[in-house]
């Protein structure tokens, strides 16, 4: 066993960091998994004395603002106990080799950092353009071995791709910036690579709710997103919140997610503006008979709800800041119901309705309690629900039988977003 790790996985340091970040009762399981990296790093690179250090960030859940953040809306998010982790050794030579369980090893040059139109929609792309982009705002970058795993599963809904985005940002800047980028900023980067080295015009709450940890309400008005703590324990309260994953590939859905970005943009651009933030919501609802002529009804049913799920994002925090639960299940409720209904991404296609069935198998298995709702970008992959505990077993039994023997996640609120963790 590596010396540094065998010290450090019997150190009252990592048990603090895996109870804060995982939960009680973790201990044991955080310490077989994280000792299995160390063993595929060794296995992958070689036996080394060098300095190796953990480095940890988060999937998100989002709670309220389905797709509100592109058009600078307000959001409610946050981050959960399932990450990405990656044990890395710090090299001189400016090459980057990442090593992700289940994929080729993945190499590249900090001083190559190009924009490739053929590398769009890579992980290539996303270590690549990591380095890129904060090599552009001013800060360091060199070269890293790095051996990576993730509990957040690829087409989960809980954003893999941005807890990776921050994983490589906040790894760039433990080993050469003594981690001083501001979790918001560090958010930005990561949206700037996935827009410009990805490919993929995305908002910034995936990253942002990564990378700051907690529940948080995100105002996405200005260019410096408003960022809000807000203290919330589903549990204490009687609920567990869970993710159900009903299923479908979000592989070929890119063009779904952007059309509903380009269709709200379409309406904000009769009125001169370029997002829907800027212009009142009165003005799009005295003009919808020439909208619909203007922009197609889908992109005015998109707009109207951008509106409606803007402010029901206030309900929410007020509900929960209030402890009333029964009215912030209600917002989370009409949520759902807005992003099926005005949204339309509760399905892409016929015949492939998973998130439809996993929704209404819900609201019969719930009758009442709690909620049900699309999760995430929609169209395919997870539903999300608040299922009372003395209910929870029968509902995760009877959302198992439909959509099979672990497709649904009982979640914790994870406080902190992506960290570092030195092994001395």
């Amino acid at each position: 066993m590596n010396k540094q790790w065998a010290a450090f996985k019997e150190s009252a340091v990592f048990a603090d960091r895996v109870k804060t970040l995982y939960g009680d009762n973790q201990l044991a399981l955080q310490q077989e998994r994280y000792g299995k990296l160390v063993e595929r790093f060794e296995k992958r690179f070689g036996e080394t004395q060098e300095p190796l250090c953990f480095f940890s960030a988060p999937g998100r859940t989002e709670i309220g603002g389905n797709h509100t953040d592109h058009n600078n809306g307000r959001v409610l998010a946050a981050a959960v106990n399932l990450d990405t982790i990656a044990c890395v050794q710090k090299t001189d030579d400016g090459i980057i080799i990442v090593d992700s369980e289940g994929f080729p090893p993945i190499k590249t040059d900090v001083f190559d950092l190009t924009v490739r139109k053929a590398d769009f929609g890579t992980t290539l792309a996303l270590i690549r353009g990591t380095a890129g982009v904060m090599k552009e705002m001013g800060y360091k970058v060199g070269g890293f071995k790095a051996v990576v795993s993730s509990s957040v599963l690829r087409g989960s809904g809980l954003s893999s791709s941005a807890a990776f985005e921050v994983l490589i940002a906040a790894i760039l800047d433990g080993l050469y910036n003594g981690f001083v980028i501001d979790s918001k900023e560090r958010a930005v980067i990561a949206q700037k690579v996935e827009n410009i080295y990805f490919g993929k015009p995305c908002g910034l709450m995936d990253q942002m709710a990564s990378s700051v940890g907690g529940m948080v309400t995100i105002d996405f008005r200005t260019e410096d997103a408003q960022v809000e703590a807000i203290a919330c324990d589903f549990a204490a309260g009687g609920y567990a919140l869970c993710v159900v994953n009903t299923g479908g590939n979000h592989g070929d859905l890119t063009d779904d997610y952007a059309a509903i970005r380009t269709e709200m943009e379409s309406v904000a651009a009769v009125f001169g503006k370029k997002v829907l933030r800027e212009v009142p919501q009165e003005e799009v609802e005295s003009s919808i008979a020439s909208l619909r002529m203007t922009c197609g009804d889908r992109a005015v049913l998109r707009a109207l709800h951008f509106y409606d799920e803007n402010e029901r994002v206030l309900e929410q925090v007020a509900a929960i800041r209030e402890g009333d639960l029964p009215a912030f299940f209600d917002a989370v409720t009409r949520s759902g119901d807005s992003s099926w209904k005005l949204l339309q991404n509760v399905y892409a296609r016929p015949r492939e309705e998973q998130m439809a069935m996993g929704i209404e198998l819900s609201r019969r298995i719930l009758k009442g309690e709690g909620a049900q709702r699309v999760h995430g970008g929609g169209f395919a992959g997870t539903i999300q629900a608040y299922v009372p505990l003395e209910r929870l077993d029968a509902y995760v039994e009877t959302i198992e039988s439909a959509f099979g023997k672990g497709s649904c996640t009982p979640l914790m609120i994870r406080p902190e977003g992506a960290v570092m963790m030195p092994m001395n």
